[in-house]
Parts: C-alpha cells; sequence; structure tokens
C-alpha cells in the first residue's frame, strides 16, 4: 500500500509540472529566441545571431523544471536563412532534448515589408528514468520501466518584418509524439498535439535615446487555454532595456538586458507565479539569456 501511495503521488507531481508547462518551453525573452517557435526568422535580422538561455521554475524546490536553449540564425546570401536549435527540459525523472534546423526564404514584397518562409527539420530525445522513483518492493515493478525513445518532427512558420514591426505565425512541431504521462496512479504515454505561436511587436520612438518596444505572444495547443505573454519594454540608446510582462495564466515578470559592447547582450528575467499553489515555498523563476552577434 505504501509503494502504491509513493509512486502516485510521484506521478501527480510530474503531472502537475507536465500541466504547468504544457504548451512547451516558455521564455520571456522570447523575442530573442523566436526562431525556437518560428523557423522563418533564421537569418531574418540580417547577420549571425548565436542566443542562449537558462531557466530555473520554481527555485527551491527540489527536482523542479530547468531549461536550457540555444538557437543560431544566419543569413545565406540574398534569400536564404540557416537556424539551428535546441532546447532541453529536465523535470524529476524526466528528461527530453528538441533539436532542430531550420532552414528559411525571404521574399520582398515591397520596399517596406519582407516575407520570410520557414522549415523546421528535427526531432525530440525522450526520456524518463524511473529508477529514480523510491519503491519498497526488491522486484522490479514492470509497470515502471523507463522510456527512452526519438519522435522525428517537422514545422513551419511565417515571419512578416517592417522596419518598425513583425508579425510572427507559426507551428514548430506539427506531428504528434508520445510521453510518459499519469492516470489513476500508473505511468502510462500519451501524444502531444501540436503547439501554434502567434507574436507581434513594435520599436516605437519616443526621442532620439528612448524607445518603447510592445509586444506579446500567444500560444495555443488543442485541450488546453490560449496562454499569451503581453510584454511592455523601454530601450535606452540601444544598450539597455527594462521591462514588464504579464501571462494569461496569472505570472508577473520583470526583466532587463544590457549591451555589454557590440556584439555581447546580457539579460535576465524574475518570474512571479500568483496564483501557484507553491507560492511562499518556491523563490519564483529565473531566466538567464545571452546573445553574441557575430
Amino acid at each position: 500500500m505504501k509503494k502504491i501511495v509513493i509512486i502516485t503521488v510521484t506521478l501527480l507531481l510530474v503531472g502537475t509540472f507536465t500541466a504547468n508547462a504544457q504548451q512547451e518551453s516558455l521564455f520571456s525573452f522570447y523575442r530573442s529566441h523566436m526562431n525556437l517557435v518560428n523557423p522563418a526568422f533564421a537569418g531574418a535580422e540580417d547577420e549571425t545571431q548565436i542566443t542562449s538561455s537558462f531557466r530555473k521554475q520554481w527555485a527551491g524546490i527540489k527536482d523542479a523544471p530547468e531549461t536550457q536553449a540555444v538557437s543560431f540564425g544566419t543569413p545565406l546570401g540574398k534569400s536564404l536563412g540557416l537556424g539551428i536549435s535546441m532546447v532541453h527540459d529536465k523535470t524529476f525523472i524526466e528528461k527530453q532534448t528538441f533539436l532542430g534546423v531550420d532552414f528559411s526564404y525571404k521574399l520582398d514584397l515591397n520596399a517596406a515589408y519582407k516575407l520570410y518562409m520557414g522549415l523546421k527539420v528535427g526531432g525530440n530525445f525522450y526520456d524518463v528514468n524511473t529508477s529514480g522513483l523510491q519503491t519498497y518492493n526488491v522486484v522490479a515493478d514492470p509497470a515502471l520501466e523507463a522510456i527512452n525513445n526519438f519522435n522525428p518532427n517537422v514545422g513551419l512558420g511565417f515571419y512578416l518584418k517592417h522596419e518598425d514591426f513583425y508579425v510572427s505565425l507559426s507551428s514548430p512541431r506539427i506531428l504528434n509524439t508520445e510521453r510518459a504521462d499519469e492516470k489513476d496512479g500508473f505511468a502510462s504515454t500519451a501524444t502531444d498535439s501540436p503547439h501554434f505561436y502567434l507574436s507581434s511587436g513594435m520599436d516605437y520612438s519616443l526621442s532620439d535615446k528612448f524607445e518603447f518596444t510592445p509586444s506579446f505572444m500567444l500560444r495555443y495547443v488543442n485541450g488546453a487555454p490560449f496562454n499569451a505573454d503581453i510584454t511592455a519594454a523601454f530601450n535606452y540608446d540601444k544598450t539597455a532595456s527594462i521591462g514588464v510582462a504579464y501571462r494569461t495564466s496569472k505570472v508577473v515578470t520583470g526583466m532587463f538586458s544590457i549591451v555589454a559592447n557590440k556584439r555581447l547582450t546580457l539579460g535576465y528575467a524574475y518570474e512571479s507565479d500568483l496564483q501557484s499553489d507553491l507560492k511562499g515555498r518556491a523563490n519564483g523563476t529565473h531566466e538567464f539569456i545571452l546573445k553574441f552577434n557575430l
């Protein structure tokens, strides 16, 4: 009986983490990591960029979710772009790494508007190490077999760019994939549905030095409510930025970034969950970002 209770509680904990992160990986600095969700962004900045992020959710809670991400994008000639994106998630006994290669093609609609169309090809390495579950049975439980698989996937995206604003629409993983889930106290496999992302933002000049840069990122997956980040930030002389964001799952974020030199940007964001059951026990969510322009 103790064994059943421990396994049930553990899997419910994993299920709770999965439910809160059901919309794939979330990033406060989504504008700097756009080709994680939209392959059309590869090369859209007309320079080579390498961006790296580390995100620690619910700091202070053991085995809480952690995410590392790296994205790379560069233009190839006048119309082509190439990118690479990697996202690694770890939650308790569950680990997964998605690796994708991005290809983009640019259409000059007119002097002011450019449309980028993108294709992402890759897959997800998924691993659940059930040996991390504590039981009181000397004999191995066949219901707790480890899960280790690879799911190939493809994604599509469109990125409309203007000098002062952008619009992004994409689905980075179109194919359904399998993962572990909890049902009635037992481990089983479940299917993840495609995710869809809509984002837009603008750069509005307030003076010679100050710029207002509002943006939003809307996420949707079948079976879950819409989730959106609404961000407002102010830039000073293109060297420092400070902003706030509100996520519709009742999360408030404060963030800032600074351009250390012409090629390196450093950023930090702190998220506070206004309704989480872990409030008071967790120390919020921390996110760090490094961005290189080559």
